[in-house]
């Protein structure tokens, strides 16, 4: 059985196997095979702490194909981060390009990536460069906007950054080890905020850093949003007081995944997608409130990025979980945007739209409210739980 329809119909027996043993699993790796394929496959749908401890045992064992696996996860990272990613060859061939990874961020500067489990050799930097002349040529990318990135599997990388400020590449190269790499795809998880994949790529890019704004800005971002985060302080009998408001949705995400029958791999903070950017749902929490008079209600936001997301999308759904994952609706995209022209939006101070939700629960159906003189939506038919379609909708 391929290795995906072992982790997508029981996701517990590989949860603690040693990524040795996944590649066995998979079998030998060689370019271009259907063994490559099926890890890259599964490599893309694992959870991002799954991924980064792979890494790890790639770097802490030595064993057949350790360093080829290594380099498909840390491109698998660079898609988390955002990147439009073309897996490279584990091997050079004769009139083949060897380049590890080539990552094109959205209106960004190319990256030609170099993947390395130790830096105890020396590396050729002029056999970087020439794949990115060669990519260049191929039209795969401008030379004058594109970079090269080499990612090491050691934190301790001072002989190698010695030899890159002084070759004639010291303008054109960023090194970054395969810990913080991680790290960073962590930050971009926890952040709801559109433009950090900008800020990330301005990080990764070289530049003369005098002016250290752009990462500030990413510093000051994740500051604030983990304080968004957070909100109002729950009731003692909350769920979201046992569990973070974080493991609240992705345990929502869970009871969302087999009733449209996809796997689901988090993307944003709210955000999470298929492996292929199909299908994308964003996910709302939020706690119990209870009025003085016992009206039981839950509060959402949505915001206009994420309608722009979803848009795209093939296939979109607005979930919102209430008070606790026994309760999740998940809503067609489609039809929630249309009950947007029901609910007076919010300006923001960054200029854009916000859509404050609100859910009433009464006699345990689920409703969302509309502005002032127009009734509620019965939300019964979106309950998690209905039978789903065979297109991945609920029925009601």
């Amino acid at each position: 059985m391929p290795l995906l329809d072992v982790y997508q119909k029981t996701p517990s027996e590989l949860a603690d196997v040693h990524v040795q043993r996944i590649v066995g699993f998979a079998g030998k790796l060689s370019d271009g095979t259907p063994t490559s394929r099926q890890l890259r496959d599964y490599l893309a749908v694992v959870e991002t702490d799954v991924l980064t401890r792979y890494a790890g045992e790639c770097l802490d064992a030595k064993f057949d194909g350790n360093g080829f696996t290594l380099q498909d996860i840390v491109n698998t990272m660079g898609q988390r981060l955002g990147f439009e990613v073309t897996f490279g060859r584990y091997r050079g061939a004769q009139g083949q390009l060897g380049f590890d990874g080539l990552w094109i961020p959205p209106g960004g500067k190319a990256m030609i990536v170099e993947v390395k489990t130790t830096d105890a050799y020396r590396i050729d930097l002029e056999v970087i460069a020439g794949y990115r002349r060669s990519l260049a040529r191929d039209g795969r990318m401008a030379e004058d906007n594109s970079s090269m990135l080499i990612v090491v599997g050691r934190e301790d990388t001072g002989d190698l950054e010695a030899q890159i400020r002084g070759s004639r590449y010291a303008w054109d190269m960023r090194l970054i080890s395969v810990d913080a790499l991680a790290r960073l795809v962590k930050v971009k998880e926890d952040l709801e905020d559109p433009g950090v994949v900008d800020r990330i790529c301005g990080i990764l890019t070289p530049q003369e850093f005098t002016r250290v704004d752009s990462i500030i800005d990413l510093v000051f971002a994740t500051a604030e949003e983990v304080g968004e985060e957070r909100g109002p302080e729950p009731a003692d009998d909350s769920p979201v007081a046992e569990k973070s408001e974080l493991r609240f949705r992705e345990a929502c995400i869970r009871r969302v995944e087999p009733h449209i029958g996809q796997r689901l791999v988090k993307r944003s903070r709210s955000l999470y997608a298929t492996a292929d950017g199909s299908t994308v749902v964003v996910c709302a929490v939020s706690r119990r409130y209870e009025s003085a008079g016992g009206a039981v209600s839950y509060f959402f936001s949505f915001h206009s990025h994420q309608k722009e997301t979803l848009e795209k999308a093939q296939r979109g759904y607005v979930g919102f979980g209430c008070g606790s994952d026994e309760l999740v609706v998940l809503i067609p995209f489609e039809r929630f945007d249309a009950w947007l022209q029901d609910v007076n939006p919010t300006e923001r101070q960054d200029g854009k739209l916000m859509w404050n939700m609100t859910v009433d629960l009464e006699d345990g159906r689920p409703a969302v409210r509309r502005r002032k003189g127009l009734g509620q939506i019965p939300l019964g038919e979106y309950l998690v739980g209905s039978q789903p379609t065979e297109t991945g909708g609920p029925t009601g």
